[in-house]
């Protein structure tokens, strides 16, 4: 027989680290193993209630599920405590990572042993009846017979229960492509094009890469590099340009968002390394002029290998050309980042150090960079270049 489906309404909080990144992993988690998230409230702050603590964040959320009422509450118990809740034995009220309430359950009413629906205490607290009524104001409380626009004008709590700009999401996907472009750069051999390429394929985006292979100035360059850099940088920045805008301005309407393995300010971090200073000075005026037309990526990730490393992987990797790079060209290439990134604060920049690690043969690798660039996103709310 199949399982019938129902609606349960659901109050997330949390006063500990990160707690819009803890809130977020908890939705994730949540849709992964509870059911579909249908709603998601916004997030608002309020203080501590029925203890002395830290201000908390709150949102309601409705997930469609499978589970029944128990199995709902013991799946959302796990999730509490693989993100650090720790549960008093003793009762009373404590800060926490994460604390996850079952509201409603469609519209049963029953208590048993440790769980009670409705949640006793909905009518009692303006930081559960805000965001409850921003997802479901005519839902009724069975046993009240009041919705939750009524609970909440009825609500004695008067704390502050201030709305923030934070936004969470369903799935990573729907985080990601919130971005809407995402730029993954790096130094020669670092992963990037791999690393885009893996979250092109697990969210749908459209992919854009770097083409270079058939530069005929690249091999002549490693050769000599006086004599060819300057004719070099030029066809890089004019394919780069051509490539970027076409790609950029390409709308796909079946991917959710693009990322892309590199940003077309890399022309001039190696132009900086690799031109004599009055090359440099032409260069830059004309890169100057390119640059303001192209669109910029609303997350910029750099992915930082020790330079032992890049020599192994650029090895590993077999281009002819590239197996006599010195390791202080790559230093060079590793400081032009840095200092972009610490000039640019608009960039929205974020460093992943991928040092000790394989994203490619070790799913749990992979899902830390991803993790990491999800703390970022949130960390940087509503920005726009």
């Amino acid at each position: 027989m199949q399982k019938r489906s129902e609606t349960a309404l659901l109050s997330l909080g949390s006063n500990l680290g990160n707690r819009a990144w803890l809130l977020q992993q908890a939705l994730f988690l949540i849709a992964a193993r509870a059911g579909s998230l249908l709603k998601i409230s916004p997030v608002y702050q309020s203080p501590a209630w029925g203890f002395e603590g830290g201000d908390f964040l709150n949102l309601c959320a409705a997930v469609q599920t499978g589970l029944g009422p128990r199995e709902l509450l013991d799946v959302l118990l796990g999730i509490e405590k693989e993100l650090g809740r720790e549960r008093k034995t003793g009762g009373g009220y404590a800060s926490r990572s994460v604390d996850i309430d079952i509201l409603y359950y469609g519209r049963e009413v029953f208590s048993e042993d440790g769980l009670e629906i409705p949640h006793p205490k909905i009518a009692e607290r303006a930081f559960v009846l805000k965001p409850l009524a921003d997802i479901a104001p005519q839902f009724y409380h069975p046993v009240l017979k009041k919705d939750s626009r009524n609970l909440l004008q009825s609500c004695r709590d008067r704390a502050s229960v201030v709305r923030t700009p934070h936004k969470l999401f369903p799935d990573r996907t729907s985080l990601f492509a919130d971005r809407g472009y995402i730029a993954i750069e790096g130094n020669i051999g670092a992963g990037k094009t791999t690393l885009a390429g893996m979250i092109a394929s697990d969210m749908d985006a459209k992919l854009i890469l770097e083409r270079f292979a058939d530069n005929p100035f690249l091999p002549k360059f490693y050769e000599d590099r006086a004599r060819y850099a300057f004719p070099l940088e030029m066809s890089f920045l004019a394919e780069r340009y051509r490539q970027f805008t076409e790609d950029t301005r390409q709308l796909d309407l079946f991917k959710r968002f693009m990322i892309s393995d590199y940003d077309i300010y890399k022309s001039l971090i190696f132009a900086r390394i690799t031109l004599q200073q009055d090359e440099f000075l032409l260069y830059r005026k004309l890169f100057n002029l390119m640059y303001k037309e192209v669109r910029k990526p609303r997350l910029y990730v750099y992915l930082y290998q020790h330079t032992d490393r890049l020599l192994e992987q650029i090895a590993r990797r077999g281009r002819p050309y590239e197996q006599e790079i010195p390791a202080d060209y790559l230093e060079q290439i590793h400081r032009g980042y840095f200092d972009f990134m610490k000039n640019s604060p608009e960039l929205n920049s974020l460093v992943i150090d991928v040092s000790g690690c394989d994203f490619v043969e070790n799913p749990g690798d992979y899902h830390r960079i991803l993790d990491q660039m999800s703390a970022a996103i949130l960390e940087q709310g509503d920005v726009k270049i």
